[in-house]
């Protein structure tokens, strides 16, 4: 079991079984040459021994080994693992004998769940995700008639207005949706189907429109028309093909 001792200024955390201690300090603790010294932000790992910029620093995490690990090598394997989790700032001088590098490796293994415990395992930073596209309405693209045949379905569309867009009277619509594994209907379905419920006196039994139908915004089109499924921003074209998309997104 570990042991766990609070002290002044860090956490000193006794390993089981004879594996040294670690210790937890917030921000910069200095590297010295007994012990291996990770610095993080966050859960980030920025450097080993070293780092940077000393001022981004949180906390560092001091490896103790016991006096027959050289606390070198499990720099270096670590430093090899920081490289194989894509963490560019490993130094690749931080190399280990080979007959030094299963010891290490024992040691390490033992250790990675503690590191693991504290949110300090070794992985690549997280990357953001993209952010949603945005769009923006223009009296130029007011006049442009974009049509689409995704799916089966044909129809020609306007966005007349910021938060109106016009279904052109003999747009063929998909039929029925796709429905999930367990044979029911998925949440844009069921959304779409209670936009044609909305709209039914303007269709037909063939699921031809037989008046304009005017929608709020280019999602609610693509689900009234085929139940959704894709981006219709990129379905819907001018007559030189070009998207809905490429005359509207924000740069």
């Amino acid at each position: 079991m570990m042991e766990t001792q609070l002290q002044d200024d860090h956490l000193n955390l006794v390993l089981p079984n004879d594996q040294g201690t670690l210790q937890v300090f917030p921000g910069v603790h200095p590297a010295q040459k007994t012990a291996t010294t990770l610095y993080y932000q966050g859960s980030d790992l920025l450097g080993i021994d070293q780092v940077a910029d000393a001022a981004v620093v949180t906390r560092s995490l001091v490896i103790l080994p016991l006096a027959d690990t050289e606390p070198a090598y499990i720099s270096g394997m670590l430093s090899a693992l920081a490289t194989k989790a894509g963490l560019k700032f490993a130094d690749p001088k931080l190399t280990v004998p080979k007959n030094q590098q299963k010891p290490a490796q024992a040691y390490i293994a033992a250790l990675l769940p503690v590191l693991t415990l504290l949110g300090a395992a070794f992985a690549p930073k997280a990357k953001k995700k993209p952010a949603k596209a945005q769009h923006r309405w223009q009296k130029a693209v007011a006049a442009v008639a974009f049509t689409t045949d995704f799916a089966g379905t044909q129809a020609t569309i306007y966005w007349q207005k910021r938060n109106e867009m016009r279904l052109v009277a003999g747009a063929h619509m998909l039929p029925e949706p796709k429905l999930n594994a367990d044979g029911s209907l998925g949440f844009s379905a069921r959304f779409a189907q209670q936009l044609r419920q909305e709209h039914q006196a303007a269709f037909n039994q063939d699921f031809v429109t037989t008046a304009d139908i005017i929608l709020k915004s280019t999602n609610e089109v693509g689900l009234f028309l085929y139940f959704g499924n894709t981006n219709s921003w990129l379905q819907f074209k001018d007559a030189n093909g070009k998207t809905l998309d490429d005359w509207t997104i924000v740069k």
